[in-house]
């Protein structure tokens, strides 16, 4: 689920964080890095159970429709063509998701009222009207169709988006990524899925691998700072290190500290990462610094 890039941007916000806080606990910087790393799943399973909460949704309106006095013959005989969607029901009548939303506590209960809104938003809208009048009734047209109720609905839907934020300052940086492995979950789904199998995505592509090199970039750019700072300031004779942005000096002494002591992974990669970094969370200006003081060094 993770990948490199997404683990260099954690590092780099518990980078920032340390190098702004007088009270510069290695111990206590690298706990939260794990734990909002850790965290992020959570708000993957977050994000999968709006699925599950708009399905429950459209079975009470069924339901609630049945039982009105004087209910007309679609009242009494729905199209169930979403409440049975089949990719749908994969997630409804998954065993170790129910065991993992159970564990974590996680549901929108609290929340069932705008739950409720977003449904009738969703049987009102063109994209739900075409699915419901499908000619054919076939597993590729179920999945495609939820991937794009995730994509028009909930991807950016505000309200939901600022009750997750709420809960986690990491959440806003952390929704695309969650975003792309649901769109990833979804699409690994096949016909000859049952309920006892796996189908959520593990947070780690390679656990330990990836703890390591979280781990060893966090505390060896910290251990090496003093000699990035010499690095920094000789290749930048014309500018004062405390003229230079922060966000810059961090990407920076990362960058240094990858090419310094991460041998497996190509300096051509390494480059690209960093430069990569400084357009999403520095200047504009930024790629273009930080890219000729890399090359130099």
């Amino acid at each position: 689920m993770l990948n490199r890039r997404f683990l260099r941007v954690k590092v780099l916000q518990a980078l920032y964080a340390f190098f702004q806080t007088s009270d510069n606990d290695l111990t206590v910087v690298e706990k939260n890095l794990f734990q909002s790393i850790n965290r992020l799943y959570d708000l993957y399973l977050y994000r999968i159970s709006l699925l599950l909460s708009i399905l429950q949704a459209a079975r009470l309106n069924m339901e609630k429709n049945k039982a009105k006095k004087l209910p007309s013959e679609e009242d009494l005989n729905p199209n169930m063509r979403f409440v049975e969607n089949k990719a749908l029901l994969i997630l409804d009548n998954n065993a170790e998701l129910k065991s993992l939303l159970e564990k974590k506590k996680i549901d929108w209960s609290m929340h069932f009222d705008d739950i409720k809104k977003l449904w009738r938003k969703i049987k009102d809208s063109d994209e739900y009207d075409r699915y419901m009048n499908q000619p054919a009734n076939d597993f590729n047209i179920d999945k495609k169709f939820l991937n794009r109720l995730y994509e028009t609905f909930i991807q950016d839907e505000t309200l939901f988006e600022h009750l997750l934020h709420e809960q986690s300052i990491y959440w806003y940086t952390d929704m695309e990524v969650v975003d792309i492995n649901i769109s990833k979950t979804i699409n690994g789904f096949d016909d000859s899925i049952k309920p006892f199998h796996t189908v959520v995505l593990d947070l780690y592509k390679d656990e330990q691998d990836d703890r390591k090199f979280v781990q060893e970039l966090l505390r060896k750019t910290i251990l090496f700072e003093a000699e990035y700072n010499t690095i920094i300031s000789d290749k930048t004779k014309n500018w004062e290190l405390d003229r230079i942005a922060l966000m810059d000096i961090i990407i920076m002494k990362m960058g240094f500290c990858e090419l310094e002591h991460f041998e497996n992974i190509p300096v051509k990669v390494t480059m690209n990462e960093y430069i990569e970094l400084s357009k999403n969370f520095s200047t504009p200006k930024s790629k273009n610094f930080i890219n000729g003081i890399l090359d130099k060094v």
